[in-house]
């Protein structure tokens, strides 16, 4: 995934917003990047804290930090995709403070790596003092100073397209590995799917395209978000393979991080096109 065609599709996909929903994104965005600033400061500030959270850091595998930097694009694509497809989006996972902490030094930690390449060479002891300079000088640069639309928006747009493109090369989702695997809908969300009772004369064919077999009246069945119906014992074991409508081919949300990052970029994808 070239980065000019990603700041590219996120950069449309903002701009497609109305102005009220670019408003309630903006707050959102706000409210998170104090929240991590916030927990970034205590890091910087807690010997004990920041030890820990890099001996974490340190524990985990190649495969595991990429697992933390996709839930942190799942959460950031989230609060985009959420204006332009609400009814197939679950509520982002939810991160526990400790990864929160990991992820956020990571990011922070390539953040210097890029700026200055020499400047980890420092012993491990050096690291909390090296990243706590880097990142007071950046808050006391112009671009730092406060918050307003504009810079929350920037940052934004950055730092997912930094995850994205590092997630794309480290992970296996579509964009940057195995095209069109097949994972399993959430199952949150398949609890959470409402049953209808199929009643004469309504619209729309009464035949479950699964097993082709008629939807009787006055019966209960699934209905998706794409509003396509189905026999629940059918869909049930449809989606336990598979997040598409046997009929649209609409995605619904997963508990995979890499085949929810390729169904949220996709949502932007379609919105950039029509933008």
């Amino acid at each position: 995934m070239e980065l000019e065609t990603t700041t590219t599709t996120i950069m449309a996909a903002l701009a497609a917003l109305t102005p009220p929903q670019l408003s309630d994104l903006t707050h959102t965005l706000l409210s998170l990047s104090h929240h991590h600033r916030r927990r970034i400061s205590s890091l910087l500030s807690s010997h004990i804290l920041f030890s820990l959270t890099l001996r974490h850091l340190n524990s985990l595998s190649l495969h595991h930090k990429t697992i933390l930097i996709a839930r942190h694009v799942i959460s950031s694509l989230h609060h985009l995709a959420l204006h332009f497809q609400p009814a197939a989006n679950a509520p982002p996972p939810r991160v526990k403070l400790r990864d929160l902490d990991a992820v956020l030094l990571l990011l922070l930690l390539c953040e210097v790596h890029q700026h200055d390449p020499d400047a980890l060479q420092a012993p491990t002891a050096k690291w909390r003092e090296v990243v706590g300079k880097f990142y007071c000088d950046t808050m006391l640069t112009v671009s730092g100073i406060g918050d307003h639309n504009a810079s929350v928006l920037v940052t934004y747009v950055e730092m997912l397209t930094r995850c994205l493109r590092f997630v794309s090369a480290m992970g296996s989702c579509s964009f940057g590995g195995k095209a069109g695997r097949e994972v399993a809908a959430s199952k949150a969300v398949v609890v959470a799917l409402p049953s209808v009772e199929v009643r004469s004369g309504g619209a729309g064919p009464k035949e479950c395209v699964i097993c082709k077999e008629e939807m009787a009246e006055n019966r209960d069945v699934c209905e998706l978000p794409c509003r396509h119906l189905f026999h629940w014992v059918c869909i049930l074991r449809w989606l336990s393979k598979r997040n598409t409508c046997p009929c649209c081919r609409f995605r619904l949300p997963t508990d995979d991080e890499y085949g929810e990052i390729q169904r949220l970029w996709e949502v932007l994808v379609s919105v950039s096109s029509d933008f």
